[in-house]
């Protein structure tokens, strides 16, 4: 259970620092087995070098190995991809997540030019890395290159699966790649979880929405309670299905603004602000189950 960090903003859209630290104690709270930062459920793609360059020392101080932490550090350039890994690895990062290199609808590396962006960032940071395969970058990623990928850059051997008909590409992943696929994930806020652990998926990686209530789900299945886990899931979808539909990365920041962990759930320009009616719909639905970030900080 890894969840992904939100960015918490002012309503002036300035970082907001001490919120940053409160959303960083909620989650430990919330009982999770690491966190994320700087990915794009936490708005990495709206903030400065500057910013990201705090934020890594903020988090990575603040959680003082409470628990690990994952650093996103994506970029279409391998040069700066490996300053950051570099960066990353030197404030203490547990593992390292990027996406393949992309930029815009068209510019992408081919399989040569990614294996050695990944060999690049190994060589710079050496620490694991978690491979991103997700829709945003239009990459497409075969499972044989994902598996040469494993073994040819042997501290990439996880990877956070978030593409149409996730569960049948880690079932595909995981016979092809054997003992080399080391950490098979999915991600999309947990929306094909059950599916995906069924296929042999051994973390997930959500917001920070409700990972106390997720988590229940990934150990009744470890356990091989799957009807136990089943029953879990089922009662959580419909809040993890509205999160992703209809409100996206601004979901959790609407709750743990109304949670008191953060002061605003604002979200910087160009995008904007969920419709009241989509935000009440969300409440409503957080309220049935009271996850800890709706009553953390109150």
């Amino acid at each position: 259970m890894f969840p992904i960090a939100p960015t918490p903003f002012t309503d002036a859209g300035n970082v907001d620092i001490e919120g940053q630290r409160r959303v960083l104690d909620c989650m430990v709270d919330q009982g999770v087995d690491g966190i994320c930062i700087l990915a794009n459920y936490s708005e990495q793609f709206l903030l400065t070098d500057a910013e990201r360059d705090t934020l890594l020392d903020v988090c990575m101080s603040h959680v003082g190995g409470r628990v690990p932490v994952i650093v996103t550090c994506s970029h279409f350039s391998t040069r700066i991809a490996v300053e950051r890994a570099r960066n990353a690895a030197s404030a203490g990062a547990a593992m390292l997540m990027l996406m393949p290199p992309y930029h815009g609808a068209s510019l992408r590396a081919d399989e040569k030019g990614i294996l050695e962006h990944f060999l690049q960032v190994q060589e710079a940071a050496s620490v694991p890395i978690m491979v991103q395969d997700a829709p945003l970058s239009g990459v497409s990623l075969s499972v044989p290159f994902l598996v040469r990928l494993a073994r040819e850059v042997p501290l990439a051997r996880h990877f956070k699966i978030e593409m149409p008909g996730t569960a049948g590409k880690l079932r595909a992943l995981i016979e092809a790649g054997g003992e080399a696929i080391a950490g098979p994930f999915d991600g999309e806020e947990s929306i094909t979880l059950m599916a995906d652990l069924d296929a042999g998926a051994t973390g997930t990686m959500p917001s920070a929405l409700l990972p106390d209530l997720i988590k229940p789900v990934l150990e009744a299945h470890r356990a091989g309670k799957r009807k136990e886990a089943a029953a879990a899931y089922a009662r959580i979808l419909p809040l993890i299905n509205y999160e992703n539909r209809q409100c996206g990365l601004r979901a959790t920041k609407t709750v743990m603004a109304a949670g008191g962990v953060i002061k605003s759930d604002a979200v910087r320009h160009p995008l904007e602000a969920l419709h009241p009616a989509a935000r009440e719909g969300l409440l409503e639905l957080a309220r049935e189950l009271n996850p800890v970030a709706l009553h953390w900080g109150k």
